[in-house]
């Protein structure tokens, strides 16, 4: 609590500069409702059938898990109010971002429908069983919490613009740019707590770092079938074990300065500790890319054979 209270002044500053900062956008503008129709059912529409859509399968996928993701919103924000409270900054904060946040689910899904993009049938199914089993914060307290968000909101960035880009349609790619530019407002505004709780309290601060960074899964890793898809999805260079060490964690380290900082006992401990497990994830990485270089190849071989 005396963290909390500590950083109100800076909570009030950020959201103060994220407020100048964010552009007002609006969803219904980036879908293109010429090309939908009525579906079967209550209206007697044409049924979906998979030679509609006109994204590859792993574009489907990624927007798919992109979409459930942010579909748990309403568990995302009784985890962040009931950790930062929803008085004064905080809470003004708090209820922002979920704002913000609800568009991308609504712009997202009125796209993949209107252009046919999914079976609409198994998307809500999908839907209602990723929402009953819920979202809950796997950290404790205040510092462990920003410094999840601060990485994984960074890594919802990546995984939307790359999305955009691998489904080959400029409308879509436009629309998850418009995503993915909320998203890193919203990183910049919890790297900078992340920074502030660092002067505050280095060594707590470093120990939280080190145990999210090692630990740290996606919020939509309870979607079913995750694993699946996000190999799928990992083959594509949409997101990866590369994009993770160099796009993610490396750029919030290096901002808060994590290796820089003075600190002592189980502070350096977890630095160092830290930087071994960023060395193996690095080595884990080029391992990762040059599999898949070679199952490439490979796919290439026998295309042209």
């Amino acid at each position: 609590m005396a963290l909390l209270n500590e950083l109100e002044p800076v909570v009030e500053a950020n959201l103060n500069r994220h407020l100048a900062t964010a552009k007002e956008w609006f969803p219904h503008e980036y879908v293109p409702w010429s090309q939908g129709r009525d579906f079967d059912g209550v209206l007697g529409g044409e049924a979906w059938e998979p030679g509609q859509s006109k994204l590859s399968e792993v574009a489907r996928t990624s927007l798919i898990v992109n979409l459930l993701t942010e579909d748990n919103l309403p568990s995302y924000h009784h985890e962040i109010a009931t950790i930062f409270g929803r008085d004064g900054a905080w809470g003004t904060w708090v209820h922002r971002w979920t704002a913000e946040e609800g568009r991308h689910g609504i712009a997202i899904r009125d796209y993949l429908l209107a252009t046919r993009a999914v079976d609409p049938v198994a998307l809500e199914r999908a839907r209602m069983t990723h929402m009953e089993g819920g979202f809950a914060n796997a950290y404790e307290g205040l510092v462990e919490s920003v410094a999840y968000v601060s990485f994984q909101e960074l890594a919802t960035r990546v995984s939307h613009r790359n999305t955009g880009a691998a489904s080959g349609d400029p409308i879509c790619e436009q629309l998850l740019a418009k995503v993915a530019n909320d998203e890193n407002l919203h990183m910049i505004f919890y790297r900078n707590l992340l920074n502030a709780a660092f002067d505050a309290a280095p060594n707590t601060t470093m120990r939280a770092v080190t145990k999210v960074a090692k630990s740290f899964q996606m919020p939509g890793h309870t979607i079913e079938n995750f694993g699946r898809k996000s190999v799928q999805i990992a083959m594509a260079g949409i997101y990866d074990l590369r994009l993770h060490h160099d796009d993610v964690l490396a750029p919030v380290l290096r901002q808060v300065k994590a290796f820089d900082r003075p600190l002592s006992g189980d502070g350096e401990a977890a630095r160092e500790e830290l930087s071994a497990f960023l060395a193996d994830l690095d080595t884990q990485a080029n391992r990762f890319v040059e599999r898949r270089e070679a199952t490439r190849a490979r796919q290439s071989a026998r295309a042209a054979v």
